[in-house]
């Protein structure tokens, strides 16, 4: 029962974020209030991969039949995969990122001194789930992954991984998450050979060992290039969600001939890391719509304030105080419906609006505002300036 009345699908519909239409199944439209939440996530991402050494980049969304079968992708996935024919040649539209990556990462000779090397990128995928497995946000055909992928040398492995352990521990404890850690081995259907398979997985278990990471093995559920760690959050309802990953490729760069100019002065080859953390933005913010049950925190709220005049003799200085609110970043609506300020402030509350300012005579005299917090109440009336400066410290903690 609790699930039901937090279900994103609901909630998604109430607070107007995004929709599905027949048109396109399984692919879903994100709504203004939606978009607002969806840059401040990116936003959040983007921050801190670029504080923790990561370039982002952009690969195009379709290309050609040969690179997919190049990277296995052709005869493992198959079946998952949109495809195209322009100019009599066969294209397939991405359902992953990262052979265009290899693409970026052997565009030029690369030297030992460049990595590790490490590439992040939102970029926009395609996979055919069947009709009846997909679920709003949870579940779509088309969707951002946040992916990056790290270019290493052999002794860099661990180093690197232990990196972007803390790394993911660092964005699930700001969004409120606890999580489980699981290994995944090799599965039936795999490239390579066993050996290197048995030293990827070792790799793996000696940084989560080392890190005292409790963690379970999840035997055969790798990918088919490469063994992985998985993340699985949970959220408010205790409920678990397979999110973050980090996976091992010895495959990769030795189909797509990647190297690397050593100090010996030949070319070695480079191993792949495969990241992700938020698993892709439509699943995460699935999960956070139902963690927060609509109830954002105030950088992620698309609506940060609602002004709330109390007769259309406030009506003006309303506006000024939402002109006011915009010169300084903070996302507001004034409501200037001519129905009572209980009716407008039971609504604003409904939309799940955090802060609500009223104004009447008082506040318009002496160009203040009577603040309440949607989970607070009444906090008091302060001046213009105060109110901004108190929105942008817990604005700016939040992000």
């Amino acid at each position: 029962m609790e699930a039901e009345k937090i279900n994103h699908r609901k909630l998604g519909q109430e607070l107007e974020l995004f929709t599905s239409m027949e048109e396109a199944p399984g692919m879903p439209f994100f709504l203004p209030n939606g978009m607002v939440m969806r840059n401040e996530l990116e936003g959040y991402w983007r921050r801190k991969h670029q504080l923790a050494g990561y370039q982002e980049i952009k690969t195009p969304i379709m290309m050609k039949q040969e690179l997919w079968e190049q990277s296995g992708h052709w005869d493992h996935y198959h079946e998952n995969m949109y495809f195209s024919n322009v100019d009599e040649q066969n294209y397939a539209i991405k359902p992953m990122n990262c052979p265009g990556t290899i693409l970026v990462f052997n565009s030029k000779r690369r030297s030992y001194r460049e990595l590790p090397l490490r590439y992040a990128e939102l970029g926009l995928v395609h996979r055919h789930e069947l009709s009846g497995s997909l679920n709003g946000l949870l579940r779509v055909r088309s969707f951002t992954q946040d992916d990056a992928h790290l270019f290493v040398r052999a002794d860099q492995i661990e180093a690197e991984i232990d990196k972007i352990l803390v790394l993911i521990d660092e964005f699930y404890s700001h969004f409120g998450f606890d999580y489980k850690v699981e290994l995944s081995t090799r599965p039936e259907e795999y490239m390579g050979s066993k050996e290197m398979w048995e030293r990827a997985e070792g790799a793996l278990e000696t940084v989560l060992k080392n890190k005292g990471v409790n963690y379970q093995i999840n035997p055969g559920d790798g990918a088919f290039y490469g063994p992985k760690i998985d993340f699985h959050i949970l959220d408010s309802l205790g409920r678990s969600w397979q999110c973050g990953t980090v996976q091992l490729d010895f495959q990769m760069p030795q189909k797509f001939n990647c190297a690397y100019v050593a100090e010996d002065n030949k070319l070695h080859l480079p191993i792949m890391i495969h990241r992700a953390i938020f698993g892709s933005v439509e699943r995460f913010m699935a999960i956070l719509i139902e963690h927060f049950a609509g109830d954002f925190p105030l950088w992620l709220s698309p609506v940060q304030a609602k002004i709330i005049p109390i007769s259309d003799a406030h009506a003006e200085y309303a506006d000024y105080v939402k002109s006011q609110f915009e010169s300084a970043g903070i996302r507001s609506e004034v409501d200037f419906r001519t129905e009572k300020m209980g009716l407008k402030i039971r609504e604003a509350e409904k939309q799940k609006v955090p802060c609500m300012l009223v104004i009447g005579d008082k506040e318009m005299e002496q160009q203040s505002l009577s603040l309440r917090k949607r989970k607070e109440g009444n906090i008091g009336v302060m001046s213009i300036p105060e109110v901004i400066e108190r929105f942008n410290n817990e604005i700016n903690a939040g992000r």
